[in-house]
Order: structure tokens, then C-alpha cells, then sequence
């Protein structure tokens, strides 16, 4: 028996569940602050004979688990979070942890139960209140220095295209253009209320097209998996892969590139890559 975190910025994903993955029990836990979410936290897990606990969360958080520093939040915009570390918490409750960020643990959780089943180079990238990209590189989650943030490259702004950008480093990144925020300010809607206007879509792939070329080009990935509340528009899918087409003119040519509807593909797993890949981290617990 294992136990699984999906730490959002508004909500905890909890669960109990086996080493084949199946999910047992879960519970959703909002995010206050430490002093008040963890022991709630605590609580579920209470009286369950669990092995470890695999914890996807937001990020920056340290990853080097060679480091007194694993497992500890650095300076995000959650600031009753700053510093707070999940390896000490659940060390005092005598439980083993493995912490990774929330998209590298839903990376993990399709390429172990969903789209990217059986490839050892994937990304997956969520695109909804904001963009994260999950790295996974020759059968490992790529870390580096700290770990990818790859939802902040710059990309070139379309012209006539005058939205600020809901990013409050980068106005012309990824997710200051592209995220469900970046939508509404530009459109002052929900994404789900603009399906029916074809050019917020058209702009939206163009977006995302721009992005895809460039992380096909560095990462060179088998497959590029779509998920997050935006990509819920289905009709984004054949318009990204054409757009993607066009932006690499050709420049690449490999089997995988052409059969653009298995390459560029969403999410299977219905919402639960991330707390399933939670709970994969779990058995490489420390």
C-alpha cells in the first residue's frame, strides 16, 4: 500500500492505492497553509499501513535528493509555502517520501498507465491555469539543476495579437499567451464559454504550435502528450498538428513525425495522471 499527494495551488489530491497503481481511496484537501492542510493530510493516512508516499507538487521545489534541501519549496507565488518541506513533514510522522513536480508526476503517471505507455522519450505538457511541461528523457524524469520550466520560453507574439500576457514575469511566454488566464484576459471569458469562436482557436494552436516545434527540436521526443483543462477543445488537436507541421517546414523527417495523430496526442487517464504518477514515485521513496 502506497500513498499519493497531488499538491495544487487550490486543492490536495490524497490517496490510497496499490503498486499496480490502482487508486483505493482519495479526498480532496484544500490548500491553506501548511500549519492546516498537513495535518488533514495526516489524517487521511492515518491507520493505513503505507510503505511511502510519492508527492507531485507545485513547484519550484528542490529535487536533488542528495541534498539537505530535497523536497523543500522555494520561492513560489504560494507564499505560506516558502521553504516548507515535504521530506521533513512526513519524516516526523516517520513516513518515507519521493517529491517531484506535479507535471513530471502526471508525465509519469501516462507514460507509465496512459498515452505514453512503452516509450522511454516523452513530454507532457498541461495547459490550463497555467502551462508546465514533464520531461521524461531516456526512461528518466529530467531534473537538471533544479527541473524543466519549460511553460516559460519566449515565444514570437502574433502580430495584431495585443494581450498583456498573465504571466507576471514574462508577458510573452508560453503560459503569459496560451494559459487559461492569458484567454481570458485576452478575451475577457472562460475557455469554455469561447468554443464556439473559431479564431480564439486558431490563435490558441498557433500558440502552442510555435512552442511544440521548439521543444520537438530540444527534447526530440517520441511523442508529445496534451493535457489540462484548455486541450479539453478537442478541435485544437488537428489544428496543432498541422500548425507544427508547418512551423518545422520540413526541417525533420522521422517516422514518428510522419504520423502526426499518434505523435501529438491528449491525455488518456481522465484527470488521474497526476495522483497515478504520485504513486509510482512512491517506490523510489527515501
Amino acid at each position: 500500500m502506497y500513498g499519493a499527494i497531488e499538491a495544487g495551488g487550490t486543492k490536495m489530491v490524497v490517496a490510497l492505492g496499490d503498486d499496480n497503481g490502482q487508486i483505493l481511496k482519495t479526498a480532496r484537501i484544500p490548500t491553506e497553509t501548511p500549519s492546516d492542510t498537513i495535518p488533514k493530510i495526516l489524517e487521511f493516512f492515518e491507520g493505513n499501513d503505507i510503505e511511502a508516499i510519492g508527492i507531485g507538487a507545485f513547484g519550484p521545489v528542490c529535487l536533488d535528493k542528495s541534498g539537505k534541501d530535497y523536497g523543500r519549496i522555494g520561492k513560489s507565488p504560494k507564499l505560506p509555502w516558502v521553504g516548507f518541506s515535504w521530506k521533513e513533514a512526513f519524516e516526523k510522522a516517520g513516513i518515507p517520501v519521493a517529491v517531484d513536480t506535479d507535471v513530471n508526476a502526471a508525465c509519469l503517471g501516462e507514460v507509465i498507465y496512459g498515452s505514453g505507455k512503452g516509450l522511454e522519450d516523452v513530454i507532457y505538457i498541461t495547459i490550463g491555469t497555467g502551462i508546465g511541461v514533464g520531461v521524461y528523457c531516456e526512461g528518466n524524469l529530467l531534473h537538471g539543476m533544479l527541473h524543466p520550466e519549460a511553460g516559460h520560453i519566449l515565444l514570437p507574439v502574433r502580430e495584431g495579437d495585443e494581450t498583456l500576457g498573465s504571466c507576471p514575469y514574462h508577458k510573452n511566454c508560453f503560459e503569459g499567451l496560451a494559459s487559461g488566464p492569458a484567454l481570458k484576459i485576452r478575451y475577457g471569458r472562460e475557455a469554455f464559454e469561447l468554443t464556439d469562436r473559431d479564431e480564439v482557436w486558431e490563435l490558441e494552436a498557433d500558440y502552442i504550435s510555435k512552442a511544440l516545434m521548439q521543444y520537438i527540436c530540444c527534447y526530440s521526443p517520441k511523442r508529445i502528450i496534451l493535457g489540462g483543462g484548455v486541450m479539453n477543445v478537442r478541435k485544437l488537436f488537428p489544428m496543432i498538428r498541422k500548425k507544427t507541421c508547418e512551423y518545422l517546414n520540413g526541417y525533420l523527417d522521422t517516422a514518428e513525425l510522419r504520423d502526426m495523430d499518434n505523435y501529438i496526442v491528449p491525455a488518456l487517464l481522465d484527470g488521474e495522471q497526476g495522483i497515478k504518477g504520485a504513486l509510482f514515485l512512491a517506490r523510489n521513496a527515501r
